[in-house]
């Protein structure tokens, strides 16, 4: 029986520990979480401690601990770029949750880097494990001749969760949240983004955007529609997938798919739902044991940030932008 993977985990947050439970509790018999890395000492110790667990306090010492094989980094993504790097000189490959970066160019660094040095790298970029958006696909082949694709994202603003702006680089919803969708853009279409129209709402301050709406379209001119908030109570989150034939629609926290052919010819079911860590976890961990390409590259994670990057440009700018991906 082959040898447990020894997993190091860079983040004990809110998500973080998410992985860690994954990790401790559910059966996954091709890895071993062995080691830690908090901000809060006294937190990540107590951590460690209960789980018998090495813990560090600095990213670094983590990378170098001989028992951790495999790097899970769950941080701020400003932090993401020193961490990748010196678990590339390691030679230890990491899955990274998304965004890849708080820019393109760092983002590009990062992945270059790993190529190079041939060190495999996962973005983390777990929505498309959801079951709604699987069951999604799965049903594009036969659903028509399509018109566009309109991906919904709004949250509460939620005061209880505080991001430092220097976390996301400055940056707001579009980073945070709405990359999940731009990444699910390139995910169902097969297509790279060509081009990006945005709009932008700041805070009356001039923090970070709460709102963005953008037309993307790919590069055989199929248009996708984006729209991602944080300024409501309530929760929404879509994906709407029209053709002359009708059309699909995803509701992802109603774990709803919905058939809609006329005004009275509407098949709607319900989809699983499961944690997507889950798939995440395995699919890395796979690859890794059989020397398989990552399911999710960095590359894949490095497409997001510059479409992105992109849309930040169009907003600033008021103009549509060409997406120039890094060689």
């Amino acid at each position: 029986m082959t040898k447990p993977i020894g997993i190091g985990l860079i983040g004990l947050g809110r998500h973080g520990l998410r992985y860690a439970r994954h990790l401790l509790e559910l059966p996954l018999p091709g890895a071993r979480l062995v080691a830690v890395c908090r901000r809060d000492a006294e937190q990540g110790r107590r951590f460690a401690s209960d789980h018998s667990l090495h813990f560090h306090r600095d990213y670094p010492d983590l990378i170098a601990d001989p028992a951790v094989q495999a790097v899970i980094v769950v941080t701020p993504p400003s932090l993401n770029k020193p961490i990748c790097l010196q678990a590339v000189r390691a030679g230890k490959p990491l899955l990274i949750e998304k965004p890849l970066a708080v820019t393109a160019a760092d983002a590009a660094d990062m992945v270059t880097a790993a190529e190079k040095a041939g060190v495999p790298i996962m973005t983390a970029q777990t929505m498309r494990y959801d079951p709604a958006v699987q069951a999604l696909k799965a049903e594009l082949p036969a659903a028509g001749s399509r018109r566009y694709l309109a991906l919904t994202n709004r949250t509460d603003p939620r005061p209880d969760i505080f991001h430092d702006p220097r976390d996301y680089g400055g940056r707001g919803v579009l980073l945070e949240i709405g990359v999940h969708q731009i990444d699910l853009m390139r995910y169902l279409t097969g297509e790279e983004i060509a081009d990006v129209r945005c709009e932008m709402d700041h805070r009356a301050s001039g923090g970070p955007e709460l709102r963005a709406l953008a037309t993307l379209r790919t590069t055989s001119g199929f248009p996708c529609m984006l729209d991602v908030s944080r300024v409501s109570a309530g929760r929404v989150g879509r994906a709407e997938w029209i053709t002359d034939a009708g059309q699909l629609i995803v509701d992802f926290y109603g774990h709803r798919l919905s058939r809609v052919k006329s005004r009275t010819d509407v098949d709607e079911w319900t989809v699983e739902d499961r944690p997507t860590l889950l798939d995440v976890l395995q699919g890395f961990l796979t690859s890794l044991e059989r020397g398989l390409p990552m399911p999710i590259t960095g590359r894949d994670g490095l497409r997001a940030v510059e479409i992105v990057e992109a849309c930040y440009r169009s907003a600033a700018e008021d103009r549509t932008v060409r997406v120039v991906p890094a060689a």
